[in-house]
């Protein structure tokens, strides 16, 4: 393929689960390419169930994801099949004419830098953005399934931070088998606890959990997909 492959027309979308996810397609036509296509990939595609229960379930203590499977369900891996997977498909986005790859996740994937297109990390955008716009007030966290509940705090309050700088809570509640009754208690937890603004620290957390944690609490919520549209519309 000719030319600098960062200017080609079409965006790549990586998800932790199977493509496509229409519960994202706001965000997807918030950010599509003029001049192009979105393709979506996913870590997941084609295997049953059953296989990945199998060959993706997670040992007990290790990093884990969340994300959702065609027929709509949930389903949670370890977090390194997918660190180990999301390169290839990187790569088949690049042959299929993708400048640009969104991954669909807020977790961290290492190891992308040698890639072509320019790979967009939705955590390298978000973090530092709401920090800025907490403006110091204690951030609750939505956690997506326990086992983040130890990581994710530490992964909001960064080395910058200062002594005063209040830790940020969490409670996990999940984006997608949570009722409205489970997220407006979790953010209800969180207002309690100390939390002064609400992050949903995954993709899959949406307009409906903003809304329901903001009725719940009266508190400013953020979701991943809102905002993080808003960031990378003008980069492709």
């Amino acid at each position: 393929m000719g030319g600098d492959i960062r200017t080609s027309g079409h965006l790549g979308a990586i998800t932790v689960g199977q493509a496509p996810r229409p519960d994202l397609a706001p965000l997807l036509q918030a950010v599509a390419p003029a001049d192009g296509r979105v393709i979506e990939v996913g870590v997941l595609d084609g295997l049953s169930r059953a296989e990945i229960e199998r060959d993706y379930a997670p040992e007990p203590g290790e990093p884990a994801l969340i994300s959702r499977l065609v027929d709509g369900t949930s389903v949670v891996i370890a977090k390194r099949h997918a660190v180990a997977r999301v390169p290839s498909l990187i790569a088949e986005l690049e042959q299929a004419g993708c400048g640009t790859v969104l991954l669909l996740c807020m977790g961290h994937f290492p190891g992308l830098e040698q890639a072509r297109a320019n790979v967009i990390q939705p955590q390298d955008l978000l973090v530092p953005t709401v920090k800025a716009m907490a403006g110091g007030r204690r951030i609750g966290l939505m956690v997506p399934v326990e086992a983040q509940l130890a990581t994710s705090p530490k992964k909001w309050a960064g080395p910058t931070d200062g002594a005063d700088t209040p830790p940020p809570l969490a409670r996990a509640v999940s984006p997608y088998d949570a009722t409205d009754e489970e997220v407006a208690a979790a953010a209800t937890d969180l207002a309690r606890e100390g939390a002064q603004l609400l992050v949903g620290d995954c993709i899959g957390y949406g307009a409906r959990h903003r809304e329901v944690a903001r009725r719940a609490t009266g508190l400013p919520v953020i979701v991943s997909t809102g905002l993080l549209a808003k960031l990378i519309a003008e980069l492709v």
